[in-house]
């Protein structure tokens, strides 16, 4: 159950204990306030909700979408517990965070695939290049490249329809720099939403569309939508799926998706139960959010980080690209060791 789909007439929904904001909106008076990525969301809604099976008293969990970006604001303000993050802190948030003296445990979570979607009546695109990507997308082409035909003239004469992560997503974020080369820098005339559920249904109403978004929500509608093989420069198109993540050759578009914990809040029995029912039941719960789970030894890495209060970033406040679990890992564990 997606957030469009519980709060499109009202603004808040609590459902099985559990405050659910489409405005990002954490209750004052909920014991955990989650905030942050769509992409995140489905994941976190699943582990709130099978964690209330345990308590004799359910809990209040506020779960807000304003997206990474927008979580990352209210986390770095103390405002809320945790942040669901689509990609991985940036330095200005660093900076932010350590002003307000709000200490942080960085916990990988799963793999994600950002998937770039078309219509299912769509019958002349089976792969795009980076190269087309790129030339759709970037600023330059605002007002100027607006026909299937100026990215490649075996595609038909008739004007495209772009759907994309609102700016305050990570998925913006990352998708930008892995194609254009530059994080934020992107055309402005596009249909753009922190609520993948806009994008899915963007596309699947208009034979001319074409949108990107992450890998669950493909997946849930893909009886409306049809992913596009993606093509590095290799020459070959590469679909997202389990196989291709875990292998690294769906590239640049794999990605880690986190959790960002706030220490206060972790000390507190309700925080430190939570997240410990987090980590140790991602696994189960990121496959049935039709994610990518992590290897046992990612999960155990994260117990361990939580308990020792591992404090901090493994990437330094810059945006990786292209980043394969294995090299997820090797980060975590140089991390770990010092």
């Amino acid at each position: 159950m997606l957030v469009s789909r519980m709060v499109r007439v009202l603004g808040m929904t609590v459902v099985s204990g559990v405050l659910i904001s489409a405005a990002g909106v954490a209750s004052a008076d909920a014991a955990i306030k989650i905030d942050g990525s769509s992409t995140m969301y489905p994941i976190t809604e699943a582990v709130v909700k099978n964690f209330q099976t345990t308590q004799k008293d359910p809990i209040k969990v506020a779960v807000g979408v304003s997206g990474t970006s927008g979580g990352f604001m209210k986390f770095c303000r103390g405002e809320i517990d945790i942040v669901n993050a689509s990609r991985p802190i940036q330095g200005k948030e660093m900076k932010a965070c350590n002003k307000a003296s709000v200490e942080y445990v960085e916990l990988p979570i799963a793999f994600d695939a950002i998937t770039v979607a078309v219509n299912p009546k769509n019958d002349w695109i089976k792969t795009m290049t980076l190269a087309e990507l790129k030339k759709m997308w970037e600023p330059a082409a605002q007002g100027k490249i607006t026909k299937w035909s100026q990215i490649n003239p075996a595609w038909p004469d008739e004007a495209f329809k772009l759907y994309g992560a609102g700016a305050n997503s990570g998925t913006y974020d990352y998708f930008t720099q892995a194609v254009i080369g530059k994080a934020k820098s992107i055309r402005g005339d596009f249909t753009a939403s922190e609520d993948d559920n806009v994008l899915v249904r963007g596309v699947a109403s208009d034979k001319n569309a074409l949108g990107f978004f992450g890998f669950g929500y493909y997946v849930e509608n893909q009886d409306k939508v049809r992913a596009v093989a993606i093509d590095d420069g290799s020459g070959e198109g590469i679909n997202p799926s389990v196989e291709t993540v875990e292998d690294g050759s769906y590239r640049p578009l794999s990605r880690p998706i986190f959790i960002y914990v706030n220490m206060k809040k972790a000390e507190k029995p309700v925080g430190r139960d939570f997240v410990t029912f987090y980590i140790k039941n991602a696994s189960a719960l990121v496959r049935g959010a039709r994610y990518f789970p992590l290897p046992p030894r990612a999960y155990r890495a994260d117990m361990e980080f939580f308990k020792m209060k591992r404090l901090g970033t493994v990437f330094d406040g810059f945006l990786p690209v292209g980043i394969t679990i294995d090299d997820l890992l090797r980060r975590e564990a140089r991390f770990y060791e010092n």
